[in-house]
């Protein structure tokens, strides 16, 4: 996966926006106003994810190229450094997961929206 197929599946996914929100280089995927992906523009190619916190844990385990959440709640996200161990597949089931667990957390206004695109 390469930054623009990342760009591509995440903003399949309803209701998704991209935004630059704490300098030229953080790039971030939004599902309404909550944040699924969060990606440098600049450095090695990573992403950050939500996850639920058993998995998370399980997957760092599993994983060399996931770690708890770089600046971010690392109970509730994980980093994958995206160096070609974990196949694109996986990464979309992941990506969905995260953005599956944000709209969970919306309210039930909110997922109508969402669910009426």
């Amino acid at each position: 996966m390469n930054i623009e197929e990342l760009r591509n599946f995440c903003l399949s996914l309803p209701a998704t926006s991209e935004d630059l929100p704490f300098d030229e280089t953080a790039l971030v995927f939004k599902v309404g106003r909550k944040m699924f992906v969060l990606t440098s523009l600049e450095g090695p190619f990573w992403i950050n994810l939500k996850c639920d916190p058993e998995k998370a844990v399980d997957l760092r385990e599993r994983y060399p190229a996931v770690r708890p959440g770089y600046h971010m709640n690392k109970k509730h996200w994980n980093t994958i450094d995206i160096d070609g161990s974990i196949p694109d597949d996986l990464l979309k089931q992941w990506i969905k997961e995260s953005y599956e667990l944000v709209v969970k957390s919306m309210t039930k206004k909110e997922r109508e929206e969402i669910n009426n695109l």
